[in-house]
């Protein structure tokens, strides 16, 4: 596991932490993490440790940290150009902070998926092997 590469590329949702309390609007939030995504995809593919999708899941995980970090710290800034999330959580069953706390590392897991796929992707694109092992 190559945990420098991961908090490197983890940089990446440092900036989008930060960039969607206070730049990014959430109609254009997804398409910058599609791109971020495939470059992060592509970096862990041309990286010859292998483990492709165990990096890209880790990436994931370690992404959530940041945005959740942000969201929940920057709470007010964020629900006010983010209305549709807030209305999400207004039925939940706990304050809307700490739904916030609770989904954020599961989105980071399922993006890390997503990451991860996108990386084996990138590697057999690449014409890089791909280690699969049961075990991190």
């Amino acid at each position: 596991m190559n945990w420098l590469l991961i908090l490197k590329l983890s940089l990446f949702g440092l900036v989008m932490a930060v960039a969607t309390v206070f730049v990014i609007p959430a109609s254009v939030e997804p398409f910058c993490w599609l791109a971020i995504f495939i470059v992060c995809a592509v970096v862990i593919a041309r990286q010859r440790g292998g483990r492709p999708y165990l990096h890209g899941q880790m990436l994931g995980i370690v992404n959530s940290v940041w945005i959740t970090a942000a969201h929940v710290i920057f709470f007010d800034r964020y629900v006010a150009k983010h209305q549709a999330e807030l209305q999400a959580f207004a039925s939940a069953p706990l304050p809307p902070r700490a739904m916030m706390a609770i989904v954020g590392p599961i989105i980071g897991v399922i993006s890390g998926v997503v990451i991860g796929l996108l990386a084996i992707l990138a590697a057999r694109i690449l014409g890089r092997s791909v280690t699969r092992s049961a075990a991190p």
